[in-house]
């Protein structure tokens, strides 16, 4: 099945100009989301995606948004959407290398693109048609849902100084990240959000990784935790909207417009608001908690992550032809993407430092 990806303003006017009239069939969904109702923006997402189907369809397309303290299947999310639970849903694809290790790369990777490289990638670089190559076997269609841009490295009670401060450290990091820390000797683990911030202040973990500034201060890690790591491991992390493929091929053709056009505003809301989030937080912090050190991993740690990472990587795709191919497809738009990004964004902030 192909779906138009590209929203063309012709598309959007079509959306926004459908009448009641047009559109009178009567569609109520439901969504679940890995997160829970108060923990924006990732919740905020969804909220104005279903709020914009319902205006665009003069109320008759509605979708009801659940987070995770109803359905309590934060990381069921998939298999919900699969099986028709819910007709959608709101998560990251890193959850599910468990079931397919391939998923990772339409969230992040390490040492993988930024947002713009990332977002290009997926609308003219091959990244959606591979995404939905990807999803195919679980019955289901994907979309982007809104980025966090680079993540920050988490929040760590002691200064990391050598690979030797790693082992035996014990931390909470998802996705392949943490299999790079673990070989590097980490201890990592995967402990629910609501649990994170008693773990680090008991000292059951070192360190964790959440999201940055805008998520972080609401979790209150800033308050218990000094070090706080710049990133390497998320640099464009997306979140994803779930849709059951068959429940979308039974709406009609200008719902699946709206919902196409309403999914990809979402996005790019959702990742002006975490920006403008994490500047108002970090000037915040920085105020109340001056002993806060931001920190780099030294040289030669951010040198054996990358090493780790590449072996990693090399690992995967010699077992998963899916893999090698998103792989290659990610590496050979980063080549090209770079080249754009240092000479246009890289340049500019270095000349604005040294004026």
């Amino acid at each position: 099945m192909k779906l138009a990806f590209r929203i063309s303003t012709a598309m959007v006017a079509f959306a926004l100009l459908a009448s009641p009239a047009m559109a009178a069939e009567k569609v109520r969904w439901k969504l679940a989301m890995s997160w829970s109702s108060t923990l924006t923006p990732f919740a905020n997402a969804p909220l104005n995606m279903a709020k914009a189907v319902e205006e665009m369809s003069g109320g008759n397309f509605t979708i009801r948004i659940e987070g995770a303290e109803k359905h309590k299947a934060a990381l069921g999310i998939l298999d919900m959407t699969k099986g028709g639970q819910y007709e959608m849903g709101h998560s990251a694809s890193y959850y599910w290398k468990g079931k397919d290790i391939s998923t990772v790369f339409f969230c992040t990777v390490p040492f993988g693109m930024n947002a713009d490289e990332q977002n290009a990638w997926f609308y003219h670089g091959g990244g959606m048609d591979l995404m939905q190559k990807t999803y195919e076997k679980f019955n289901v269609l994907s979309f982007p849902g809104g980025n966090t841009g680079a993540q920050m490295g988490g929040w760590f009670q002691k200064e990391i100084k050598s690979v030797d401060d790693l082992k035996g450290l014990k931390m909470r990091i998802p996705g392949l990240a943490g299999e790079v820390f673990a070989k590097l000797g980490v201890n990592v683990t995967n402990i629910p959000p609501g649990e994170l911030y008693t773990a680090l202040d008991r000292g059951t973990i070192d360190a964790l990784e959440w999201v940055g500034p805008g998520m972080d201060i609401k979790m209150g890690f800033h308050k218990i935790a000094p070090y706080y790591y710049t990133g390497w491991h998320e640099p464009a992390t997306e979140l994803q909207f779930l849709v059951n493929k068959e429940a979308y091929e039974k709406l009609p053709q200008e719902y699946k417009t709206m919902l196409i056009t309403a999914m990809k505003a979402a996005t790019a809301d959702m990742f002006i608001e975490n920006f403008a989030d994490s500047l108002d937080a970090w000037e915040q912090m920085k105020t109340e908690f001056p002993n806060i050190k931001v920190m780099t991993f030294p040289k030669e740690v951010l040198q054996e992550m990358k090493k780790a990472s590449d072996g990693l990587m090399a690992e995967y795709a010699a077992q998963d032809p899916t893999f090698k191919e998103v792989l290659e497809s990610q590496q050979a738009y980063t080549k090209k993407a770079r080249v754009w990004t240092e000479i246009s964004e890289y340049e500019y902030i270095k000349i604005m430092q040294e004026l």
